[in-house]
């Protein structure tokens, strides 16, 4: 799959979750800055971000299609972990549990492509609708609404020593995405 600028997006295994791990952390403490205590930024370790995605893909319980996007070089710039929504939503099946690029990759198209990857993925896993949780100060929403997704409604989280407010994202028939995206 490929966007305007030069990635390729191609599923995750195990030997990526290192990078995962680094974009994670990194392109947390760029895009939350201002958002989430400095505090809890700075306290982000890579070590304990790639415990959490090697357990992740390790589950059998909560099955998760994970993809990276690489630079031609092969650089991991970015990735995204989608699967079936955890809270057994009656409308939303399924549900994009992160997409996250470095600071310098966004507004190239990366995150477009991404998504669309995982509504395919989705898609073909039999989940026709899905949602994503945003946090409601995050101006990285604007993403999510410029891909159709409507405000289905709001919940409180805690990060770090705080509390803060989470923005459910949802498309309840994600077939025109689909299309669009397997056209392109």
């Amino acid at each position: 799959m490929e966007t305007k600028v030069q990635v390729h997006i191609r599923k995750a295994g195990t030997q990526d979750v290192p990078a995962i791990a680094k974009v994670h952390v990194d392109s947390w403490r760029t895009s939350y800055v201002g958002i989430v205590a400095t505090e809890f930024l700075v306290s982000l370790s890579y070590k304990e971000s790639e415990r959490m995605w090697r357990n992740g893909l390790a589950s059998a319980t909560n099955p998760v299609s994970l993809f990276v996007v690489e630079r031609p070089v092969g650089s991991v710039v970015g990735f995204a972990a989608a699967g079936p929504e955890r809270e057994h939503d009656a409308i939303y099946k399924g549900e994009i549990y992160a997409l996250y690029l470095l600071q310098n990759c966004q507004r190239q198209g990366i995150g477009s492509a991404l998504f669309r990857a995982c509504v395919r993925e989705l898609a073909y896993s039999g989940f026709s609708s899905l949602l994503v949780w945003v946090l409601k100060t995050n101006p990285a929403r604007r993403f999510y609404e410029a891909m159709g997704g409507k405000v289905l409604r709001e919940r409180e989280i805690p990060i770090g020593n705080e509390r803060l407010m989470e923005v459910a994202y949802g498309w309840a028939d994600t077939r025109a995405l689909v299309e669009s995206s397997t056209s392109k």
